[in-house]
């Protein structure tokens, strides 16, 4: 779980250095107030569940 972790994390940082606009797509949410900064990136949320649950899909397919 740990890996999945890091290579996760090194995916998103060649995202930033590739200027994928992850983060920051409409329908990414974020509100600031006075002293708080609230953010809520649902765009980016649903899109990687998507490319997830294709992947899993795939290797599933692949496994029979």
């Amino acid at each position: 779980m740990g890996a999945i972790l890091i290579l996760v994390g090194l995916a998103l940082v060649l995202a930033e250095r590739m200027h994928l606009p992850l983060g920051r797509l409409p329908g990414d949410f974020s509100h600031e107030g006075k002293n708080v900064r609230v953010y809520f990136p649902l765009s980016t949320s649903l899109l990687l569940s998507g490319v997830v649950t294709l992947i899993l899909y795939l290797l599933s397919r692949f496994r029979r």
